[in-house]
């Protein structure tokens, strides 16, 4: 009998685990480790921050999935790893801690890091829901908080008020701007909707350099015949909408009423706000790594990022000297073959946009994405890996390269299955490969981009396929990632 514990229900976590019991014996146990009760379509997300989705559309308990799938679930938050077992016993496990304080110990022989990222709000002054004066979407919690005072301003905007917008990065290292690009297109669609568009001031702030980086350092697209650069894309967007926009930003501080910014030139500068949207930077989840003595090997398994090493170059060379091929393949542990991560949790080698810094000293580059369907797609193979593992394969089996994967986003522009759109960018591969595609780094046959009623169908037809998925329901494994 061979025991996998996977760390995080999560787009990835969730995947690998489904993958792995489906493909194992009944003699063989998953073990899915996660603090939280629920899956979260983490996309539909967008839809609860402007009050057109409760959060319970976005979220299905585990519990009753996984007891009729035959996966183990122990909801507790992870805590440590002991890889080499401890005095009394060679066994790997982890340990979780409950909500009530209860700790769980988890042997495993082999183990899944899906933990996805820490929400890191502390590294602006004033950033976030619960603390400072920000809102978010990260969370299903979150983006009902950002409903509600989004929710307010309209009321206000209907008494004859005008009031001031903001949507980005709160940070210089922040990553998943494809989220705040959606959400911001999907208010301005609310706020004409609700005919107060005319009394508000919509403010794009990002750490882009131009545009349509998206942490992958932008992108040309094929639309409608051209070639165009994702900046021009965006950008044609937001003009056609009305909204202003900041780019190579890094916040400083957020208050009240105003947000403090550097910008890459170095230069301080502050914008008055009503509501601000803006995403944190990521860490890992700060997890610890105990050797068998109990000494501390923390460094062994993860990067001082908190996310974990995996089979990438993590060497230091200058920026220009990466390659695609630097990437990880199987996300495999060098330091310990039974162990992989999977989605957000897994270090990149790398920038994938270029790195900058202000005169300041301060990084503002967005950080490399790593959600939505490169992290699917790489808890499956990582699931598939570990099951041939278990049967006698010497290594890893499966590979899943974001240099060699492409992408899809469908970036909803307003929820109305008839007056809403949809941007829709497909890019491949993820990772810019300029020695296979000197002129562009990708495959302009694989990378366009069209904006229409549409992609808002497939959208649509997206939040409803994958949540059926996440409930493993009949013939769940037939939907692609």
């Amino acid at each position: 009998m061979s025991r996998v514990v996977v760390l995080g229900a999560g787009v990835s976590g969730h995947t690998a685990a489904a993958f792995a019991r489906r493909w194992l014996g009944k003699g063989d146990t998953v073990t899915v480790i996660s603090p939280r009760p629920d899956y979260n379509w983490v996309p539909s997300n967008i839809w609860v921050g402007v009050g057109l989705m409760k959060p319970s559309k976005v979220v299905v308990p585990l519990a009753p999935i996984y007891e009729r799938a035959g996966i183990e679930f122990v909801l507790a938050a992870a805590q440590s790893i002991h890889p080499e077992g401890d005095a009394q016993s060679q066994t790997p496990y982890v340990t979780a801690v409950a909500a009530d304080g209860k700790v769980h110990k988890v042997p495993y022989e082999f183990l899944i890091n899906a933990t996805g990222p820490a929400l890191r709000f502390d590294k602006t002054e004033g950033l976030g829901p619960e603390d400072g004066h920000s809102m978010s979407v990260c969370t299903p919690d979150h983006a009902s908080l950002a409903a509600q005072s989004f929710n307010e301003e309209i009321e206000r905007m209907r008494r004859g008020e005008r009031r001031k917008f903001i949507v980005g990065a709160g940070h210089g290292t922040c990553t998943c701007e494809g989220a705040a690009f959606e959400y911001i297109v999907n208010l301005e669609f609310e706020l004409r909707r609700h005919g107060v568009r005319d009394r508000a001031d919509i403010t794009w702030l990002t750490n882009e350099y131009e545009l349509g980086d998206f942490g992958m350092g932008g992108m040309h697209i094929r639309h409608k015949g051209y070639v165009i650069p994702s900046s021009t894309f965006n950008g044609s967007l937001f003009a056609e909408r009305g909204i202003d926009w900041i780019t190579r930003a890094h916040v400083q501080k957020v208050e009240e009423d105003r947000l403090h910014y550097e910008t890459l030139d170095g230069v301080s500068a502050e914008r008055e706000f009503d509501f601000a949207m803006l995403l944190p930077p990521f860490s890992g989840v700060g997890l610890k790594a105990y050797g068998r003595d109990g000494a501390d090997i923390t460094d062994r398994l993860f990067l001082p990022s908190e996310f974990m090493r995996v089979d990438a170059d993590y060497s230091q060379k200058p920026y220009t000297e990466w390659k695609a091929a630097d990437w990880p393949r199987t996300y495999q542990s060098p330091a310990y073959p039974n162990i992989f991560a999977a989605g957000i949790a897994f270090a990149p080698p790398h920038q994938i946009s270029v790195p900058r810094t202000s005169p300041n000293g301060t990084v503002i580059t967005p950080a490399p994405p790593r959600t939505g369907q490169p992290s699917a797609t790489i808890g499956k193979v990582v699931a598939r890996s570990i099951v041939d593992m278990i049967g006698g394969a010497p290594a890893p089996t499966n590979e899943a390269s974001i240099a060699e994967m492409g992408a899809a986003c469908v970036a909803s522009a307003g929820a109305n299955p008839f007056t809403g759109t949809a941007a829709s960018m497909i890019v491949y591969p993820i990772v810019p490969d300029h020695e296979r595609y000197p002129e562009y780094g990708r495959d302009m046959d694989l990378t366009f981009g069209e904006i229409g009623l549409a992609g808002h169908w497939i959208k649509i037809l997206l939040h409803h396929m994958f949540l059926y998925k996440a409930r493993l329901l009949p013939g769940w494994h037939r939907i692609p990632e």
